[in-house]
């Protein structure tokens, strides 16, 4: 089509395919195993196949690609991979609930986002797609696996687990949602099973130091994962175990060994506890009917933090007590509580009341003594409410320690204790080792063999990988891997005898951690090929949702180095640069009756009120929120892009808010969008034909058009430096305006060189408008391959500057001159300015006060 015979409106459909089809018969997105240019990786949070992507799918890509198209542009070798995090228990729901195979919905699911994926124009590198759940990439996380346990990096204990009875299966503590099962909702209980571990909390002290390194990671980022793994330095000790009172003798040869943050309070404690799953407990309860039942009903608590947090503080007493170590005569009641984590410290507390506001709640539902002694400095008469004091102050009520700081509190305590061998200082991590052990079908099988005589056997590398059966059923509750007597029983590897699979399979966030290595080279026969690897890694660019702010990034950070002690990678952050995005909202609808509506049902009124589009009843608009299918404020990206096309929603998500914020979907904002996107296209299109061929001048009479195009450039590229894309999409806008207003007469040499910088600057947000564009202005060359503009710092000096003139601070006016003009010529226009003279009155100047550029300021 000739420039002059282009229509009105930009023609998406047809161009968007077209565009796509040539890119990917030209490879232009493949990225360059070996090659002299820089590298840059960048690669965004892989998503779950769950059947369609959604909003947040459009926004997370959308960013990443910018970011990869640019990188492109400034001549480095891009890496910007896809694949499908596969595994998990959504598959065995659907197996249950439709009757289908976990392999056949997942595979199904990625062929239906894969697809609507590519309709966004994403420059996927699609030669490098993987899925977790197949034997090629779980084959070599099993290879890892064995490496890793050959490397002391992996082990088996029995420990308490959050059960879920109706899935049958652990669940992590971020899956217990108010003492229920994430998926299941069904109250989840405590179970004592063997379970697979990664000692990360080797690496506890190196993850919480090397925060420091990342410099390119949001701060808020860094301190959850800083918090979440928790490092406290402390005091451990015994307490001697008594009868009910101290002149009997030991009731138990026990001693209840403590760890504690807060040496300082030991004066304060009124109570010991233990946790339900101590081993002190459990012996009790065998001669005790209520602390049975009282453990039992514990276990249905779930073992998360938030949820032992968030409940009622109870405890049984055992009718033992401890004497203090401090004061003769003094004992202790000991109890076991609902609230001590068996899994911090030593799973045993003493409990000072007055300065902890768990000890406080518990103390007061039991009528125990609430002595403060620490106490804040001109309040003699301090005394304790229902708000335990955690604040600075002074010991008192405590013997020796009186009048010390809270610090030098804790030091004498541990000098004292450890001078005479009664305790110790200890550094403490609230981090636990990683429980992988997952009791499903669908996920990566745990390559190991049981025997009775040989114990736990690695399969043999050479019989990996370990494959899941396909003849499997869901008919029965529980993991179909158990009762599968063909895969299930095998004969061990070293003595032959019979034996029988691990029935249990990894936990998903493994198949996550180590994902962005094996994009490196997907085809490899070793789990990450260490050429390969060590010219990509790290990724130089990660983008995800905050909500993997801690497990997924954090278990990455802890595969890393596990890959490099095993010789499978050479580094050990995984992530140099990491940018989270904000989520997507879109205001919610219900009935009268409360039910939630969707947005496509709802309409206005004659009057403007909002009605159902169907029934005609009304409905009240509620607050914007993130988009979910449970309250059906859900927009399908397919309708949009099929509406207005891949561009406008991608410019959309760009322009709307800045990316790390959440953004609200609104009908206005995408419309917007598509006037836009239109208006560029006639911009274009209706000069092109009367422009000079490409690679013509710009014009030395042509400054003012072009001091503003060069200042686009500068300014786009600094914005998407720093991922502000927002204020890029508002250049654009203004650069869109001054070449619009640019009338007849102007410069033809000057103009293409604006058309062309506008649609260069856009292209790695509107990708298959700009090469439309691009073709329109001449090019037979892809946008995509060409490089990015360079400003000239030249055109970007103002040849003049407006500065403000005030008399005696106040301000009477402006003035324009040169830039870097002297004080004598600022001065001289300055004093000429009627506002000035007339403020001045004849008055003589005492001082004239000039900041180049920027202000004068006359003193009368």
């Amino acid at each position: 089509m000739a420039p002059n015979d282009t229509p009105a409106r930009y023609a998406f459909k047809e161009a968007e395919s077209r565009w796509q089809t040539r890119w990917e018969s030209a490879g232009t997105f493949r990225a360059k195993d070996v090659s002299d240019l820089p590298k840059y990786y960048v690669l965004e949070m892989f998503p779950y196949p769950s059947g369609r992507i959604h909003m947040g799918h459009v926004r997370n890509y959308t960013m990443g690609d910018v970011v990869a198209r640019y990188k492109r542009a400034r001549g480095y070798n891009v890496l910007h991979p896809m694949g499908w995090d596969a595994f998990g228990m959504p598959a065995e729901n659907a197996a249950m609930e439709k009757k289908v195979h976990p392999a056949a919905w997942t595979y199904e699911n990625i062929d239906t986002m894969r697809r609507q994926l590519k309709m966004m124009g994403l420059s996927i590198d699609w030669a490098r797609e993987i899925a977790t759940c197949h034997p090629d990439y779980y084959g070599h996380e099993q290879k890892m696996f064995l490496d890793m346990l050959e490397a002391g990096l992996i082990y088996r204990r029995e420990a308490w687990v959050n059960w879920d009875p109706v899935d049958r299966t652990v669940l992590a503590n971020e899956q217990v949602i108010d003492g229920r099962g994430w998926r299941s909702g069904a109250p989840v209980e405590k179970r004592l099973l063997s379970q697979w571990f990664f000692r990360i909390t080797e690496y506890a002290q190196e993850l919480l130091d090397a925060l420091s390194t990342l410099e390119r990671w949001p701060e808020k980022v860094r301190l959850m994962q800083a918090n979440w793994i928790g490092r406290s330095e402390g005091l451990r000790f015994a307490f001697d175990v008594v009868g009910k009172d101290a002149a009997q003798p030991p009731a138990s040869s026990e001693r209840i060994e403590v760890y504690t943050t807060r040496p300082d309070t030991i004066f304060g404690a009124s109570f010991c506890a233990i946790s339900p799953e101590h081993a002190l407990a459990g012996k009790l309860a065998a001669n005790d009917p209520e602390l049975s039942v009282f453990i039992e009903e514990c276990g249905r608590m779930g073992t998360s933090e938030a949820a032992i947090e968030q409940a009622e503080k109870r405890g049984h007493d055992t009718g033992l007590r401890v004497r203090h170590p401090f004061i003769e005569g003094r004992t202790l009641p000991v109890y076991v509580a609902n609230f001590v984590l068996m899994e911090y410290g030593t799973g045993a507390i003493f409990g000072c009341p007055a300065h902890d506001q768990r000890d406080l709640d518990f103390a007061r539902k039991y009528g125990l003594d609430v002595l403060p002694v620490v106490v804040p400095d001109d309040e003699p008469d301090f005394a304790i409410g229902e708000t335990a004091y955690t604040g600075p102050g002074r010991l008192a009520n405590s013997e020796f320690l009186d009048g010390l700081t809270v610090d030098a509190a804790k030091a004498a305590i541990a000098k004292r204790m450890e001078a005479v061998g009664t305790g110790q200082r200890e550094v403490n991590f609230r981090l636990r080792d990683w429980g992988i052990s997952r009791q499903r079908y669908w996920g990566c099988p745990i390559p190991v063999i049981h025997c009775d005589d040989c114990g736990v056997v690695s399969v043999p590398a050479s019989e990996l990988p370990v494959v899941l059966p396909d003849d499997v059923t869901f008919d029965t509750p529980g993991n179909p891997l158990e009762r599968h007597p063909t895969w299930k029983n095998v004969d061990c590897p070293t003595c032959g005898k019979p034996a029988h699979r691990e029935t249990d399979t990894f936990d998903t966030f493994v198949d996550s951690s180590w994902y962005f290595a094996r994009f490196c080279s997907p085809m490899a026969e070793t789990p990450a090929d260490r050429r390969a690897s060590d010219y990509w890694l790290p990724v130089d660019q990660y983008i995800g949702g905050i909500e993997h702010a801690i497990l997924h990034l954090l278990y990455s950070r802890f595969f890393s180095r596990a890959m490099k002690r095993t010789g499978h990678a050479g580094i050990d952050e995984p992530f140099a640069g990491l940018f989270t995005q904000g989520m997507v909202c879109h205001e919610t609808y219900r009935t009268e009756a409360g039910q939630w509506v969707e947005p496509a049902d709802v309409v206005a009124g004659d009057d403007g009120t909002l009605l159902h589009a169907g029934t005609g009843a009304p409905v009240k608009a509620g607050r914007s929120e993130k988009m979910s299918k449970s309250k059906k404020n859900v927009i399908d990206p397919e309708d949009i892009i099929t509406t207005y096309g891949a561009d406008t929603a991608r410019w959309f998500m760009l322009s709307d808010s800045p990316p790390d914020r959440d953004l609200d979907w609104t009908e206005a904002g995408i419309t917007g969008a598509w006037r836009f996107v239109n208006r560029l296209w006639r911009l274009v299109t209706s000069r092109a034909a009367a422009l000079p061929p490409p690679g013509t001048a710009p014009e030395a009479d042509a400054a003012e058009l072009r001091r503003a195009v060069h200042a686009a450039i500068a300014g786009v590229t600094e914005d998407l430096e720093a991922f502000h894309f927002n204020r890029s999409v508002a250049r654009i806008h203004e650069l869109a305006n001054t070449l619009s207003d640019a009338g007849a007469d102007a410069p033809d040499g000057a103009l293409r060189e604006g058309l062309e910088v506008i649609t260069l600057l856009a292209a790695p947000m509107m990708p298959h408008l700009a090469e439309e564009l691009w073709k329109v202005l001449g090019h037979t060359t892809l946008i995509a391959e060409t490089p990015w503009p360079d400003s000239d710092p030249a055109l970007l000096v103002q040849e003049s500057v407006e500065i403000a003139v005030q008399v005696r601070g106040k301000m009477r006016g402006t003035i324009e001159v040169t830039r870097d003009a002297d004080q004598t010529t600022a001065q001289e226009l300055a004093l000429a300015l009627p506002t000035v003279m007339a403020a001045l009155n004849g008055d003589t100047v005492k001082r004239i006060i000039y900041v180049p550029n920027r202000i004068i300021n006359v003193i009368h």
